[in-house]
């Protein structure tokens, strides 16, 4: 009898090995991609035509249609997913900065966003280091009524270990202490000046938060000191109601039409430049692999929506109104699995949320080496915030994309800047995004079983106690457990 389970055992492992052979499509995806992807050339003249697709904004409302217009262009079924929020946008900006108010000097800055709808204060320069709490405890009496002036990653001579808060956290923790202004030093040089939120709930904030360039950053720090220094900052901002809206293309499934894969990226870009980077490459990589299982007519079990999620700078507005009409609709439990693509770029390797996908990943992997050998099947496993998969994830929705690439042209530097422009994008990387992903994306809406499941409330909970995500979580008011 033993002999007789283990050759079943033995077969079902061999049918469960071929139904997951997906080495033929993956060459069909392959050659299309590498032949005929359109993701360079319509991102191009999306930047070229359009420009920044700030959420809320004519140019917003203008890249919604143009990535509706193009996924139906491709034949796609795709639909509009409106959505109204509170949104910001940016107006007036003046910083000046001295050793008292009568010897202040005009210093470049960029507003952050959810600032105050207006703003005018002046106030003494307090160094707040890395805007930890630690930065404060030692003397929080100190930063009560000033500006707190802190460096947005680790500073040099750090003690081994010290942990880098979003910027928006590390406003939370200045507007604890006191602050009544917060400035932050950017860490590239050559003056690029970095915008982003500063709020943690997506909020307007209590407090004006600006920021400068590295070097006048620095320059500060030093002539803190030995002498105090004073800083006027004046602001005016937009805050009110908004129209956005993702754009949703559908791929129904033919054996399991209500489990969904989700494959998602932020259309929308901050307004200093045109995000090509942030979120360009991800969101145009998106719709390329939309147009590639159109063009091959690929089949797939369980149903694929690629969605274009707006309004991710601004607080995961997009992708946070998803879920919550997912859930007033009875349906979020369709959602399996959900993919994120934020500034992905030639991905070497898989990454997901949860450790026991590896099997499956570096599995489908293993078949991608075979067609190039540039894709290296690297995988990881961890999970983060501040992008379009945290609000699938907090449901306990497995997450994923693609791991170990690097962003083209040096082009981190100019991250949420005015430098993050078309020029900065690299074909090839963009086409290895669209092709590896696809495959994923296929292979992930076709295997017979998806080993990971929808995690339970107290599993969800260990999970991102394990990932370290409970502080920033408790800081933005989103950990919901005792």
């Amino acid at each position: 009898m033993k002999y007789l389970i283990a050759s079943l055992l033995l077969c079902t492992s061999f049918f469960v090995k071929a139904q997951d052979n997906f080495s033929a499509v993956f060459q069909k995806i392959n050659t299309d991609v590498q032949l005929n992807s359109k993701a360079y050339q319509t991102l191009k003249y999306e930047t070229e035509t359009i420009g920044h697709r700030l959420t809320g904004s004519a140019n917003g409302a203008k890249a919604e249609q143009y990535a509706y217009d193009l996924l139906k262009s491709y034949g796609c079924d795709v639909k509009f997913q409106p959505f109204e929020v509170e949104s910001w946008a940016r107006k007036t900006i003046s910083v000046e900065i001295g050793a008292d108010k009568s010897s202040l000097t005009k210093v470049n800055a960029v507003t952050l966003a959810h600032s105050p709808v207006s703003a005018d204060i002046i106030g003494d320069v307090v160094d707040a280091g890395n805007g930890l709490d630690l930065d404060y405890q030692s003397n929080p009496e100190k930063f009560k009524g000033k500006i707190a002036l802190i460096y947005l990653g680790v500073l040099t001579g750090s003690p081994t270990g010290t942990k880098s808060l979003h910027r928006s956290e590390k406003t939370a923790i200045a507007t604890k202490y006191g602050a009544k202004g917060v400035i932050i030093i950017n860490t590239v040089r050559g003056g690029v000046l970095l915008t982003g939120t500063a709020s943690v709930t997506g909020k307007l904030i209590p407090i004006p938060a600006v920021c400068i360039g590295l070097e006048d950053g620095m320059a500060l720090k030093e002539k803190l000191k030995t002498q105090t220094q004073v800083a006027h900052i004046e602001m005016t901002n937009f805050s009110g109601l908004i129209k956005a809206r993702n754009v949703v293309a559908t791929f129904k499934g033919t054996e399991m039409p209500k489990e969904k894969i989700v494959v998602g990226g932020h259309l929308d870009s901050w307004d200093l430049a045109t995000g090509a980077i942030d979120n360009g490459i991800g969101s145009f990589a998106v719709m390329d692999m939309a147009r590639t299982f159109k063009k091959l007519d690929l089949k797939t079990k369980r149903t694929i929506e690629f969605v274009l999620f707006m309004g991710e700078e601004q607080g995961l507005l997009g992708s946070k109104a998803y879920v919550e009409q997912a859930k007033k609709a009875g349906n979020i439990n369709q959602v399996k699995f959900m993919l994120n693509y934020d500034m992905t770029n030639d991905p070497k390797g898989f990454a997901t949320s949860r450790a026991e996908m590896k099997e499956l990943f570096t599995t489908w992997g293993s078949e991608i080496v075979k067609i190039d050998t540039g894709f290296k099947n690297l995988f990881n496993a961890g999970a983060g915030l501040h992008s379009d998969h945290q609000p699938f994830m907090l449901e306990g929705i497995p997450t994923g994309g693609g791991a170990g690439g690097k962003l083209p042209n040096n082009s981190g530097p100019f991250y949420h800047s005015d430098g993050d422009s078309f020029k900065l994008v690299d074909e090839q990387g963009l086409k290895n995004t669209v092709r590896y992903s696809a495959m994923l994306t296929y292979a992930l809406a076709n295997t017979t079983k998806i080993p990971v499941a929808v995690q339970s409330e107290e599993e969800l909970k260990a999970f991102l106690e394990s990932q370290n995500l409970k502080e920033p979580l408790t800081i933005a008011g989103e950990w919901r457990w005792n």
